[in-house]
């Protein structure tokens, strides 16, 4: 018969070692718990973490290939020698009219509001034109008055005539920004005079440009079969009529202005 070991001596033993089955069930518990922790807190993180590595983009998020944008005037889709001769007639109108436009900035030395016309602000980051912003009167043949609707930007004002080009000094006294409209020299009435004709032949330029663009838009319909030889020699005459037109009517302007700069 062997001998037991007291009670006492065993429950020590237990204390001191605890079986290996446990301590194994313990660490066990341990890894899954942090696993659990750090796997939840990959999947709800919405940007991937890259740990200052670089990881090449997948296919399923690479961004798009750029797209290549088509000019809507030059290579716009006709069915008819109509529709091209409408086109044409539309783009030399606006031609006309821009040059209209670059006339009316041309000072003569007589007070003439359209002369800011050109003129942009920068409103707290916002190019604007001061038309726009302001009343802008003619108290005198000599004289322009500007009244800003926001009195707190005259200084803006101020500083966006003085680098328009006009050669301008505006007069700002916090409320209201007067402009002296100096007599101009001969001298610089012949520059002006030039400025005025190379404003027309960049209108006529443009009118060309226009015809250009028609007559070839013609040719392609008549190759592609959608009209007949007829139906282009007219295309071609209707638009040259239209171009002939339209440089009439620069020439016109141009012939006003300048007779209006020469005038003292």
């Amino acid at each position: 018969h062997r001998q037991h070991p007291p009670t006492s001596i065993i429950l020590h033993q237990h204390r001191q070692h605890p079986p290996t089955s446990i301590i194994m069930k313990v660490i066990s518990a341990t890894i899954f718990l942090a696993s659990s922790t750090i796997s939840t807190a990959f999947t709800t993180t919405s940007t991937p973490l890259t740990f200052g590595l670089s990881i090449p983009s997948s296919s399923k998020h690479a961004p798009p290939p750029p797209t290549t944008t088509t000019s809507t005037t030059l290579q716009m889709a006709f069915e008819s020698a109509d529709e091209i001769e409408m086109d044409a007639e539309d783009r030399m109108l606006k031609s006309v009219e821009s040059v209209r436009k670059n006339l009316q900035t041309i000072r003569t030395g007589r007070a003439n509001a359209a002369i800011l016309d050109l003129v942009v602000v920068d409103y707290y980051g916002a190019p604007t034109p001061l038309n726009q912003m302001a009343s802008i009167s003619v108290p005198n043949s000599q004289q322009l008055a500007i009244d800003p609707y926001d009195k707190s930007i005259t200084a803006e004002i101020e500083k966006a005539i003085t680098e328009s080009g006009l050669g301008l000094t505006p007069n700002n006294d916090g409320t209201v920004i007067r402009i002296n409209i100096p007599t101009i020299t001969e001298e610089r009435r012949d520059e002006l005079v030039k400025q005025c004709k190379s404003i027309g032949e960049d209108g006529k330029v443009a009118l060309r440009n226009v015809r250009r663009d028609g007559v070839d838009a013609a040719k392609k319909l008549e190759k592609a079969g959608d009209i007949g030889e007829d139906n282009l020699k007219d295309a071609q005459d209707a638009i040259q009529k239209l171009t002939d037109k339209f440089v009439g009517e620069i020439e016109t302007v141009i012939k006003s202005k300048v007779t209006e700069v020469q005038t003292v």
